[in-house]
C-alpha cells in the first residue's frame, strides 16, 4: 500500500503522520487489496471563529476509486470522521464484491 500524506497551509508533524497511519490501518484490516492512499490535510483560515481544518482522502482499490472528505475545528476529529466514512465505503464495497446469490434449485422431472 502506497501512502501519501500532504498538507496545504499546514506542516505535517511526525505525530500527525503516525496518527493518520494508525487510523488508516483500520481500512487495511477490512480490505487488504488497497493499492494507493492519498491524504490531504488542509487548514482553511476563513475567520478566527470559523477556522476550519479539512481532511480529504482518495483510496485506489483494485477496480475502484473511493473519496471522502471531512471538515472540523480540530484536525484530529476531522481525521476520525474521515476514517469512519472511508471504513463504511470500504465495507460496502467488500459486501458488493462477495456473491450473495444461491445456486438455482435443480428441477425434478
Amino acid at each position: 500500500m502506497n501512502l501519501t500524506i500532504s498538507g496545504h497551509h499546514l506542516e505535517i508533524t511526525p505525530a500527525l503522520r503516525s496518527y493518520v497511519t494508525t487510523k488508516l490501518d483500520r481500512i487495511k484490516r477490512h480490505f487488504d487489496q488497497v493499492v494507493d492512499v492519498r491524504v490531504l490535510l488542509t487548514l482553511e483560515n476563513l475567520k478566527e471563529k470559523e477556522r476550519r481544518q479539512k481532511a480529504e482522502c482518495n483510496i485506489h482499490i483494485k477496480g475502484i476509486e473511493l473519496f471522502a472528505e471531512c471538515a472540523h475545528t480540530d484536525l484530529y476529529a476531522a481525521v476520525d470522521e474521515l476514517v469512519d466514512k472511508l471504513d463504511r465505503q470500504v465495507v460496502r464495497h467488500k459486501d458488493r464484491l462477495q456473491s450473495h446469490h444461491h445456486a438455482a434449485p435443480k428441477r425434478l422431472m
